[in-house]
């Protein structure tokens, strides 16, 4: 693609963002800064800068960007945040938090795409973010407590052990609901006292699974 061609259409896609309630200007300058080309690969790469979520290896999906950037601006992440992202997938989510937090953590059950996130990160000079293999439901016990948790499949509930390690005054974002249904995204508040729960929109993500995939998963 010639360059007045991809600048048009990375012009349209933050106007999209925008179009779509992605309102706040360090999410949008996030967006901008990481292109989302790199992580979309094969047949789908013409359509990189598409606000539509694409088909990724392992049976997984890239989240359409407008909810990459609702997600974000919902998780409020500072500059001192320590987060954990569950699910890496392409690695696009992880790229754009570390625009903004101290440190990523993410986790994934597939190993291709754990390695493939990693060889984008480095190819990036992305140096803040930690990618692991494993089982992300059961967060990461040895790094909590984590200031922001995100969640980029979907949960019937809040994840217990996931709720355990977010830090008084933290905030989670997970998609909750049935996985043939339509979700919800839910924004969760830890209190003193508890968590406070928020119904941010109605969304749709492959579901949170346990355990660490087989190779030919």
């Amino acid at each position: 693609m010639d360059p007045d061609a991809l600048a048009e259409r990375k012009m349209q896609f933050l106007f999209a963002l925008r179009s779509r309630g992605v309102t706040d200007p360090a999410v949008l300058g996030a967006m901008e800064a990481v292109d989302r080309g790199p992580f979309v690969r094969g047949l789908f790469a013409e359509r990189a800068y598409e606000d539509t979520p694409l088909p990724i290896a392992c049976g997984q999906t890239i989240s359409q960007p407008s909810v990459v950037g609702l997600m974000t601006q919902a998780l409020e992440v500072t500059s001192r945040d320590k987060v954990l992202e569950v699910g890496t997938g392409s690695g696009y989510q992880a790229a754009i938090l570390a625009q903004l937090a101290r440190r990523v953590y993410t986790v994934d059950r597939h190993k291709r795409l754990v390695h493939e996130a990693r060889g984008v990160f480095d190819a990036m000079g992305i140096v803040n973010i930690t990618s692991l293999i494993g089982d992300g439901s059961f967060g990461l016990p040895d790094q909590a407590p984590f200031d922001r948790i995100i969640v980029t499949a979907a949960a019937e509930d809040p994840p217990g052990p996931l709720l355990a390690q977010l830090k008084i005054g933290g905030i989670m974002v997970v998609p909750v609901g049935q996985s043939d249904a339509v979700q919800s995204l839910i924004r969760v508040r830890r209190t003193e006292d508890g968590f406070d729960y928020d119904e941010l929109r109605a969304v749709r993500f492959v579901p949170l699974l346990e355990g660490v995939a087989r190779e030919n998963d």
